[in-house]
């Protein structure tokens, strides 16, 4: 995983026109999302997309992500970082627990930055899959150029689901997702575009990243 220095990050929010600041702790970051050969291997049964197995998985909800982290947490002998009751109904974050889990919006814009000021980190041909070169389907992760940090698909190839609520008081336990797909316009991939759906919500061009705290 690739060790993503502390810094500050401005987060905003179009629809409203606000935007906040955030200090991110440095944390670690995979630099790659979960593929659908890693999904595979531990949520069995679960993959509907394994074809290509070292693509990003897809049609997993933001639940079954949280899930995932859990499970590969116990088998790399790590704490779970989530709390999990009512098969993802209810989710609790652990804090101080050493185990995977997803990047909060603020980690994940962040990272996707990567010291970099604009709406990319650089040409969209040259690190994205999206509408315009992905000819229609999810394509193997890194096959893109990284940005500085190391990470690779950070825009295009699938969206990619975080830990936070969008707005609980309009939107209720609706969960951020970030980064565009293989199926987004352009103007869909950059840093600070913002989506949002049900935990459950499911689509094949939406997956996930690990990430994990350091002491």
């Amino acid at each position: 995983m690739a060790n993503i220095p502390a810094g500050v990050i401005q987060l905003r929010d179009d629809r409203i026109h606000k935007s906040w600041t955030v200090e991110v702790d440095a944390f670690l970051l995979a630099p790659v999302p979960v593929t659908q050969a890693s999904y595979a291997s531990l949520a069995h049964g679960t993959n509907r997309r394994g074809e290509q197995p070292q693509a990003p998985v897809a049609d997993v909800s933001w639940r079954d992500a949280v899930i995932y982290c859990n499970m590969l947490s116990r088998q790399s002998g790590l704490e779970d970082y989530y709390s999990i009751d009512d098969g993802g109904e209810h989710v609790v974050r652990n804090m101080g627990a050493n185990g995977y889990r997803l990047p909060t919006e603020a980690e994940w814009q962040y990272a996707c930055k990567a010291g970099t000021a604009g709406y990319r980190y650089g040409g969209l041909d040259e690190v994205a899959w999206y509408r315009g070169n992905a000819e229609g389907r999810v394509r193997d992760v890194g096959g893109k150029a990284p940005n500085a940090w190391g990470l690779y698909d950070m825009l295009g190839n699938v969206w990619e689901w975080c830990w936070d609520q969008y707005d609980a008081d309009v939107y209720g336990p609706y969960r951020v997702f970030r980064g565009g797909s293989w199926a987004e316009e352009a103007r869909g991939c950059g840093a600070t575009c913002r989506r949002r759906s049900h935990p459950a919500f499911r689509i094949d061009d939406l997956g996930f990243r690990l990430a994990r705290s350091l002491r």
